[in-house]
Parts: C-alpha cells; sequence; structure tokens
C-alpha cells in the first residue's frame, strides 16, 4: 500500500499541475497524501522537518543563480541586446534560412544565459516575419524555437549556466565544464537531429502548397489571456509582455556589443571553475559554520555566481537604456527569480517526503536494479522519468539527486567511474521527458505562438524529446566505453 500511496501523490501532482494549480501548493499537499496513504508515518513531522528543510536547503543553495540568471535575462531583454543578437543573425542567414536563424539565435540567448522564456519572448516576432516572408507554416515556429532553447543549450554544451547544468555540481563535485567532450557529441546529436527534421517538414509543407497560415483573431485573444496569466505566475510585468517597451523601437546595438556580456559570462565560468577556485587555499570550507564541505564541491556555484554577477555589471555599464529604467529592470528581474525557485524547491521537498516512507524502498530498488553493473543507465533513467512526471527537468533532477545522487557516485567510485560522466548524463537526462505536454515551458511557447498542442506540439516532441533521448543513448554508449572526455 505504501508504493501504491506514492503513486497515487505522483498522480494527482501531474493532473493537478497540468490543469492549472500552483505547484507550490500541490507538492506539498501531494507530499502529505503520500504520507496519510502510508498509514505509519509521520503528518506533521513530515511537513515541517523533511518537506520544509528539504526545500529550505535548495533555496539556500541554488536561489542567487536563479536571481543572478533571471536578472541577467531581464538585463539582457531591457538593453536591447536580445533582440539585437536575434535580429542581427537572422538579417544576416536571411528568409530561405529562416529555421536555422532562429535555432541560432534562440542558441546563442539561452547559452549564455537568458531565460527561455525570455528568448520565446523576444524572438518569436522575428520568427513570424521570417516565417511569413519564407512562407514557412507557422505552426513549426514552437518547435524551432524549442530546439534552440529547450536542448542543447540547457543540458549538453559544456559550461552553459542553465541551473540544469548547475543542480547536479554540489552533488558529483563537479563543474560547469564537466565531460566537455560527450557534451558537445550531444550537442551536435541534438542539433543536427532536430535541424534535420524541421527542415524535412518545412520541404514536406512546401512540396503540399501548405503557406505561413494566420491564427483565427479569437485565439490569438485566448492566448494573451493565458500568456498573461503564466507571465504573473513567473514573476514577469504583463504590461511590458503586452506592450513591449512601451511603443518603443529597441534601441540600436552592434551584434559584438550585443554578444560580449554572453561571451564574458562563459569565459569567466571557464577561468574560475578550471582554474582560479580549485587553486585557492580553503581549508577554512571544512569548518562546521562553513557547511563542512570542500572546495570542489562549491567551486562550480561559486563560478557562475561571480560570472553572472560580472556579466550583470557589465551590461549596466554598456547600456544607458537599461541604466534610465534601472530600478523597474531590477525589480521585475528579482521577482521574475521568486516563482521558479519556490516551484522547484517545492518538488524538491516533494521528493525528501517520499524518500522517507518505507515503500520508498520498492522504487528505489527497482529503479537501482535495471543496471547494477552501470550505475548511467539507472541515472538516466530515474532523471527522466522524474523530469517528465513533475514536468519539469530542474525538479525531477532534484528530487533524484537528493535522494539516489550519494548513491550513484559511490557506486561510481566503487567502478572506478569519473563523477563528470555521472554529471553529464543527469543534466542530458533532465531535458528529454521534461518537454511532454504538461511542462510549462511548452504551454507557454505555444501561448506565445498563438498555437495550439494539436497544431503544434508533435513537432515540439521530435525535437525537444526524441532528439535528447537519442543523445543521451549515444552519450551512456560512449562512456561505458571510453569513459568522460
Amino acid at each position: 500500500m505504501g508504493t501504491l500511496g506514492i503513486v497515487i501523490a505522483l498522480l494527482t501532482l501531474i493532473l493537478l499541475a497540468y490543469r492549472g494549480y500552483s505547484v507550490i501548493v500541490l507538492a506539498p499537499l501531494a507530499a502529505l497524501l503520500a504520507v496519510v496513504l502510508q498509514f505509519d508515518a509521520p503528518i506533521l513531522a513530515s511537513y515541517t522537518q523533511v518537506f520544509m528543510t528539504a526545500t529550505g536547503r535548495f533555496i539556500a543553495q541554488f536561489f542567487p543563480l536563479f536571481l543572478l540568471g533571471a536578472l541577467f535575462g531581464r538585463f539582457m531583454e531591457d538593453s536591447g541586446a536580445a533582440q539585437a543578437i536575434a535580429r542581427q543573425l537572422t538579417q544576416w542567414l536571411g528568409p530561405p534560412n529562416a529555421v536555422l536563424a532562429i535555432v541560432l539565435a534562440c542558441a546563442a540567448l539561452t547559452y549564455g544565459g537568458v531565460s527561455l522564456f525570455v528568448v520565446a519572448f523576444a524572438v518569436f516576432p522575428i520568427a513570424a516575419a521570417m516565417f511569413r516572408e519564407a512562407n514557412i507554416p507557422r505552426r513549426l515556429i514552437p518547435a524551432t524555437i524549442a530546439l534552440g532553447a529547450f536542448t542543447f543549450t540547457m543540458t549538453a554544451l559544456p559550461g552553459t549556466p542553465a541551473i540544469q547544468n548547475a543542480i547536479p555540481m554540489p552533488h558529483f563535485g563537479t563543474t560547469p565544464f564537466a565531460a566537455p567532450g560527450l557534451g558537445v557529441i550531444a550537442g551536435l546529436i541534438m542539433f543536427g537531429l532536430g535541424m534535420g527534421w524541421l527542415l524535412f517538414r518545412t520541404r514536406q509543407a512546401a512540396r503540399t502548397g501548405e503557406g505561413y497560415g494566420e491564427a483565427p483573431a479569437e485565439q490569438q485573444a485566448g492566448d494573451r489571456k493565458e500568456i498573461r496569466e503564466y507571465a504573473q505566475s513567473e514573476g514577469y510585468d504583463v504590461m511590458e509582455i503586452d506592450e513591449p517597451d512601451n511603443g518603443e523601437a529597441p534601441p540600436a546595438m552592434g551584434l559584438t556589443l550585443a554578444l560580449s556580456p554572453i561571451v564574458l559570462v562563459v569565459v569567466l565560468n571557464y577561468v574560475l571553475s578550471t582554474l582560479v577556485f580549485p587553486a585557492m587555499e580553503a581549508d577554512y570550507l571544512a569548518l562546521p559554520q562553513y557547511g563542512a564541505t570542500s572546495i570542489d564541491s562549491v567551486a562550480g556555484i561559486w563560478a557562475i555566481i561571480c560570472a553572472l554577477t560580472a556579466a550583470n555589471l557589465y551590461l549596466i555599464a554598456i547600456s544607458g537604456r537599461l541604466r534610465s529604467g534601472f530600478r523597474k529592470s531590477l525589480d521585475n528581474g528579482a521577482n521574475a527569480a521568486v516563482a521558479p525557485i519556490l516551484n522547484t524547491a517545492s518538488l524538491v521537498g516533494f521528493g525528501a517526503v517520499v524518500a522517507t516512507l518505507s515503500g520508498f524502498v520498492v522504487v528505489r530498488d527497482t529503479v537501482l536494479g535495471l543496471s547494477p553493473d552501470n550505475p548511467l543507465i539507472s541515472l538516466a533513467v530515474a532523471v527522466n522519468v522524474l523530469a517528465g512526471i513533475t514536468g519539469s527537468a530542474s525538479g525531477g533532477m532534484s528530487i533524484a539527486l537528493d535522494v539516489l545522487g550519494q548513491t550513484y557516485l559511490e557506486m561510481a567510485r566503487d567502478l572506478g567511474m569519473n563523477p563528470e560522466l555521472l554529471h553529464r548524463v543527469t543534466a542530458i537526462a533532465t531535458g528529454g521527458l521534461d518537454a511532454l505536454p504538461h511542462n510549462g515551458a511548452v504551454i507557454t511557447l505555444l501561448s506565445i505562438c498563438g498555437l495550439s498542442h494539436r497544431q503544434s506540439y508533435g513537432d515540439i516532441a521530435v525535437v525537444a524529446v526524441l532528439c535528447p533521448i537519442v543523445a543521451l543513448v549515444a552519450v551512456i554508449v560512449l562512456g561505458s566505453v571510453f569513459g568522460s572526455f
């Protein structure tokens, strides 16, 4: 009955989250439901001593990354840098290469740390204009944006400051550049397969005479309402989304200047995480007041914090427009960090409660027993399935690592496996089933584009679910044979 209770709690969480209820409220209720159905677990202690402790620990560890990342995305948008990058790349490649231009524009922004929500809002108007001019069906725009923003730059490419690449670091003592060779290979597979599919669908539409098409006015109005509701839950300024820049044209900014903050993030991230912090004398970290940890466990997070802080200050220095509206940009960016981290932290708390229940023993043993000789397989399955169940890449990863991360690390050490391999497999595994139809980013992307799941989700599933899973399998095979590289 204990295992059945966990399943019932998970299904309740999935169904209600899909219907739009807040995960911040759902996660503790679902956790308590699992406790009640266990019959022998204390309810209040499970909430205050387990759920809240795990939730608070996650917030304490990762809030700086969520905050600085949200500020960076807002600053890139309000300075005009995000729009400048997207416009320049699309102008260079032109309408005949509209799909490639939009994928590269999204990839450049997200690899630099810009939130995928900001990218979608910034790039969609440009994508719509290019697809209309090239007469490519508008139903392919969501999948095109998803390929550039939701896949290889989020989980595979080494050095990405995305939270999906940061969460494994304290668990495995790694840096954002863990297993760079495997990450690049996985990124190329996702990019190549995704582009191949989108170009195939474009040629298919051309053969049948399908053009750009337009959305009915009533559907667009309904989508705007949904965007406003979701934007509020994510902390965005609703009026700015409905009327960007208060009707003002984005300021002119050259591509070199617009890209420079992104380059700064990547370069500083690498230098600090691989050269500066590992060489520091940090024996004081072993003291209880500093968490009884080591420099290896915190170097990766410190590097991202410093890189994003420097990039934010740099953006303020180079953008007069950002400085003129600095208080509003700062407030909007800070607000945008709150809901995402509370959503993810609540899911972590849910996983922590489930892990204390006697029924979880069956689940744990089943997952670990999938491949006792190769922890990469069971790790990938556990992370992918949990990301799909929760509809959250970071949430599914956090649950899996909080519950089983130490076990996988010990298994890897016993087998002589480099923890960097665990890091990269974990990160890539979050980018498969997380993009199922109930994922918030998928719902928002479709809303921005004024399209339905029926019209566009099939193509999103190919580029954001199937292609990343193929890349994940390739990384597991290569990592099992050749190790981390």
